[in-house]
């Protein structure tokens, strides 16, 4: 492995760690820190992950001109500015700059990252890149929020201030390490950019909204477990954490051994068997319901690692799918379109969790739903992408 992608993926890990310090508590500092009512604080938020909306575009055509590095350096330095904006809010107008600042810097960085991971991995297969990448993200993530969760205990109501700026820390130290010390592999130079739209390329749009199918699943069980287990089972209030430090141990280790595990499988039929594991994994929560109380805890731990299994298979190989499948001249802006699939799933999770006020069971079968649609269509869209960036992955 290169000095450069071993400095990206600490610094990946670095910005995680942040990103699970502050995160999860974005909501609750501003209604016990800045003083604002759930309602107000609420919607101030939301209208920063409303505003992130519009950055991919931009991003790519960012991307595209300038290059990679320099777009994740200015996302994480935007990140940083958000959150210093966090530190200083005092009521609803500045919680609404930090929440644009934040989500607009968020929507930037993941418009732009994959990019640089294909850059610095070079001109290889990028499935192992992107698996590494997603172990030391969630590892750093996971850390992150038990490390908050020490804060808190430790420091009381004072941890969410602390939290914040050691995020703020976080990103800055991230930023330097990717601008002095990552490099990407020589390469062959692009081709100018030419007039291709995402737009027009109906297999990649199609591409696109497959995997938003999938990405609800992953929304779904971060948004959604909670309010499940607590609100609907009325479980114990250490489950739906303990189900989180599940996830994180087996995503954090497992991303390479699922990668070995399906080598013989294309991109296409991984992603598929993905889709799934996530269609299983709704079956099977669902099916807590008819569990004695006492067990439904094991159960659903037992249930956490087959959606890890659906998350360790798809997620690598769909995202190189994305990188092979964009043409070279404008992958930037295929890369940053790609990433709607993954936002619009964020903002509609809410919605679908929302769906527990009606049924216990029609969130379950809405999403398991939508996994079984991925798997079909996916099947489908196979021959109509490019051979070359569904072929088997060499090892």
């Amino acid at each position: 492995m290169t000095r450069s992608r071993v400095a990206l993926l600490c610094a990946l890990g670095i910005d995680n760690f942040g990103s699970g310090l502050f995160l999860p508590l974005a909501l609750v500092y501003v209604t016990r820190v800045v003083g604002l009512p759930l309602a107000f604080a609420g919607t101030a938020v939301t209208l920063g992950t409303t505003a992130g909306l519009l950055v991919p575009p931009l991003a790519g055509r960012l991307v595209d001109r300038m290059g990679p590095r320099v777009v994740v350096v200015g996302a994480q330095l935007l990140q940083a500015a958000g959150a210093g904006a966090y530190a200083l809010a005092d009521g609803v107008v500045e919680v609404v700059i930090a929440a644009v600042l934040l989500g607009a810097g968020q929507q930037l960085f993941y418009s732009s990252l994959f990019a640089l991971i294909a850059d610095v991995a070079g001109d290889v297969p990028k499935d192992r890149p992107f698996a590494e990448v997603g172990m030391a993200r969630a590892g750093g993530f996971g850390l992150g929020g038990l490390t908050s969760s020490v804060f808190l205990t430790w420091y009381g109501n004072a941890g969410y201030g602390v939290a914040l700026a050691v995020d703020i820390g976080t990103f800055l130290v991230a930023a330097a390490v990717v601008a002095f010390v990552v490099r990407p592999a020589a390469r062959a130079p692009r081709p100018a950019p030419t007039g291709t739209g995402v737009l027009r390329n109906r297999p990649y749009l199609a591409l696109i909204l497959l995997s938003g199918m999938f990405g609800l699943s992953l929304d779904f069980f971060l948004v959604g477990t909670p309010v499940f287990v607590l609100d609907l089972l009325h479980g114990p209030t250490w489950l739906p954490g303990t189900i989180l430090v599940v996830l994180t141990v087996v995503t954090s280790f497992g991303g390479t051994l699922a990668l070995r595990l399906t080598r013989r499988l294309n991109r296409i039929d991984a992603m598929r068997g993905g889709s799934a594991l996530f269609a299983a994994w709704c079956l099977v929560s669902l099916g807590v319901l008819l569990v004695p109380a006492p067990w439904r805890p094991a159960y659903l731990l037992a249930a956490t690692l087959v959606y890890a299994a659906g998350d360790l298979v798809f997620g690598p190989r769909s995202g190189a799918l994305a990188e092979a499948a964009a043409p070279p001249e404008a992958k930037g802006r295929y890369l940053a379109a790609f990433q709607y699939a993954f936002t619009v799933a964020q903002v509609l999770a809410p919605a679908v969790v929302a769906l527990f006020s009606v049924s216990s069971w029609l969130p379950w079968v809405l999403v398991g739903v939508c996994a079984c649609l991925a798997a079909a269509g996916l099947g489908r869209l196979g021959p109509r992408l490019p051979a070359e960036a569904v072929t088997p992955i060499q090892s």
